[in-house]
């Protein structure tokens, strides 16, 4: 098998994962629902974040695969104090020394009326280009009070499945689809 045809047949795969990952609006916001219970009780953080979070959008099945070329795509939900209040989806390429395929999840708690603000009245967004966000890691994780939280929106990631290995470049952006 050539390098060609080789890159083919991923680009191929790539493709179907993406196409494949949708799902209806009802069982999107269940998910996403149950997503975030799980985050919460298996994450002290993310409970913490989300008990002073004025929203949250949970993304609760994002596929990235990749060989050199990689690509993500996931649908998510925006919960406005616990209400739903939109569906999100959340793209990225990448390019670089990657090979593999993943399935993950992850939640954006937004902590302040100007970064609810701001998601409700931007048509697409990268993440960094806006308000500060944080991703939490679970050694930050273990140290992590309420009085630590400084930031607009904090990002957790949760569920990682697959393997997903490399260096790359990497641009996410966010687009409302209701």
């Amino acid at each position: 098998m050539t390098i060609g045809s080789t890159l083919k047949y991923l680009a191929t795969l790539i493709l179907a994962l993406l196409l494949t990952s949708g799902t209806a609006f009802a069982s999107l916001t269940s998910e996403s629902r149950a997503a975030l219970s799980q985050l919460k009780s298996q994450n002290s953080a993310a409970a913490k974040v989300s008990s002073r979070a004025l929203a949250v959008l949970v993304f609760p099945n994002v596929v990235k695969a990749g060989f050199l070329v990689g690509a993500q795509e996931g649908q998510g939900t925006l919960f406005v104090r616990g209400n739903v209040a939109g569906r999100y989806r959340t793209v990225a390429g990448s390019y670089g020394l990657q090979a593999g395929v993943q399935k993950f999840g992850y939640a954006l708690f937004f902590m302040n009326q100007k970064a609810v603000d701001w998601i409700n009245n931007t048509r697409g967004w990268e993440i960094g280009t806006g308000p500060s966000v944080v991703l939490v890691d679970k050694g930050m994780a273990r140290s992590f009070t309420t009085d630590t939280m400084h930031s607009g929106i904090y990002a957790f990631t949760f569920d990682q499945r697959g393997l997903m290995a490399g260096l790359g470049i990497q641009g996410s952006k966010i687009s409302r689809i209701d």
